[in-house]
């Protein structure tokens, strides 16, 4: 049976996970509306309210695009492999893929990470989706700069939506590092992000200073020993990395 999201899931556990930030931005507009009506003639302080409405509406949408109505969870843009033995799935305490993978590659076993350390991923949204989402039984716990793997064992490998919760550039060098180490010669490791760009800023404002540029990106993969074998856009907003090893690295 495959494994089926609940309508507008996406976009429910964004809303969900990050409330604050909207309970601010509606204290926000409340202020505004307040403040512009007492004051004589139009203030510019309605269009601040709506600046930030707008905003709001804004994300929400491209989050439902992204989320709910692309095909990113249908994962299509992976590219087959009946062969393989050994995936695994890394992410930073909120699991939305594994189950998924597992289904995808029914005759491969699949070895699920987590490299959430609660004194460096210190964001609010990350510990509730953990509340709302256990990990899976299977679930393995691990330093970013130590996987608990062999060299040269994994066939493919993917980090979806959790990369850039490393934010210590060292440390995610590091922890690339030991990406190129445990994926064998030949095989695959699927990187997937939002991009520090003009789709991201258009749809997140200010938000998308929480991601990083394209750019530093593949700086960063090159610093690691690998390349980039092909770059999927599964929508304006998400990019997936497909890498594997640089031969010359290793």
């Amino acid at each position: 049976m495959a494994v089926i999201r609940k309508p507008f899931q996406g976009v429910y556990n964004i809303i969900r996970f990050n409330w604050h930030l909207y309970a601010i931005s509606a204290l926000l507009m409340v202020l505004c509306i307040m403040v512009a009506s007492f004051l004589t003639g139009f203030s510019l302080l309605y269009l601040v309210a709506g600046l930030i409405l707008t905003a709001n509406i804004i994300s929400l949408t491209v989050s439902v695009y992204v989320y709910d109505l692309s095909d990113l969870y249908k994962l299509y843009w992976i590219r087959e492999q009946d062969d393989a033995s050994l995936i695994v799935n890394i992410h930073a305490g909120f699991d939305e893929t594994s189950l998924l993978l597992k289904h995808k590659y029914k005759n491969a076993v699949l070895r699920v990470i987590d490299f959430y350390d609660p004194a460096k991923h210190t964001e609010v949204s990350i510990q509730r989706a953990r509340k709302a989402y256990p990990a899976l039984p299977e679930t393995i716990r691990s330093a970013t700069t130590q996987l608990p793997l062999g060299n040269n064992v994994a066939d493919k490998v993917f980090i979806i939506f959790s990369a850039h919760e490393i934010r210590n550039v060292p440390e995610r060098t590091s922890f690339f590092h030991e990406v190129a180490r445990i994926v064998r010669p030949g095989g695959e490791i699927y990187v997937t992000e939002h991009l520090r760009d003009l789709p991201n800023f258009l749809a997140y404002n200010i938000g998308f200073f929480h991601f990083y540029s394209r750019h530093s990106w593949l700086s960063l993969f090159g610093r690691a020993g690998l390349k980039v074998i092909k770059e999927i856009k599964i929508t304006p907003f998400i990019s997936t990395f497909i890498l594997t090893k640089n031969d010359t690295a290793f």
